[in-house]
């Protein structure tokens, strides 16, 4: 569960996984990010992904920088949910074939 929700909170990050989960294909999850985020949101949750698929290839963070306009402090972030987050980054990438 996502930490420092009151219940309501709770509820509704709740409702919205399952309707990512309810997602039957691309097209579907494209239209539901489309109408949810904008695009700067979309393209920034595909930066932080590349940015964990890159570490987890041994990259280093200037190099993750050259290739992607993202800061140091985003690339650390990343890198800590890595190394003792939830594993939601690996279970992911690793499920993508990634």
């Amino acid at each position: 569960m996502v930490p420092h929700l009151d219940e309501r909170q709770s509820e509704s990050v709740n409702e919205l996984m399952e309707a990512i989960l309810s997602l039957r294909d691309m097209e579907e999850c494209r239209a539901f990010l489309r109408d949810l985020c904008t695009v700067q949101e979309v393209i920034g949750m595909a930066q932080r992904l590349q940015v964990a698929k890159l570490l987890l290839a041994g990259e280093t963070y200037e190099s993750i920088r050259q290739r992607l306009p993202v800061s140091s402090s985003t690339i650390t972030r990343i890198n800590t949910a890595l190394q003792y987050g939830a594993g939601g980054y690996r279970a992911v990438l690793e499920r993508s074939g990634d």
